[in-house]
């Protein structure tokens, strides 16, 4: 099994079907994601279904990923997470949790809370 890969954001790559499918080179996992995520006004080809991580430097990346805000400050910003930065809660993650959902932001919570017990 590969190792988990958690993004800047908190999501869990290693769930990701672009990450899956780079990691295991599935073309028909490819096929299948490029028709659910696709659409008329944004439309997905399979060879667009590539991802390294995020955090991955000089990485393939979704493309919804490559232009990620939240992906662009951590990075700027050199921290291992978002967790980690000492804005954690900003305007960024919120309206992106928003959009993504709780997971996200209980797993950050998780690994800032492990992160400040650390001595």
């Amino acid at each position: 099994m590969a190792a988990r890969m958690t993004a800047y954001c908190g999501l869990d790559c290693s769930e990701c079907p672009a990450y899956i499918a780079h990691r295991t080179d599935d073309d028909a996992l490819r096929s299948r994601v490029a028709s659910e995520w696709g659409s008329e006004a944004f439309p997905v080809s399979p060879e667009d279904v590539d991802c390294e991580g995020c955090r991955t430097p000089g990485g393939k990346r979704w493309s919804w990923c490559q232009r990620c805000t939240v992906r662009e400050c951590a990075s700027l910003r050199g921290v291992l997470s978002c967790a980690t930065c000492i804005d954690f809660g900003c305007e960024k993650l919120d309206a992106f949790f928003e959009m993504a959902g709780e997971e996200a932001r209980e797993r950050l919570a998780t690994v800032r809370g492990a992160a400040l017990a650390e001595p």
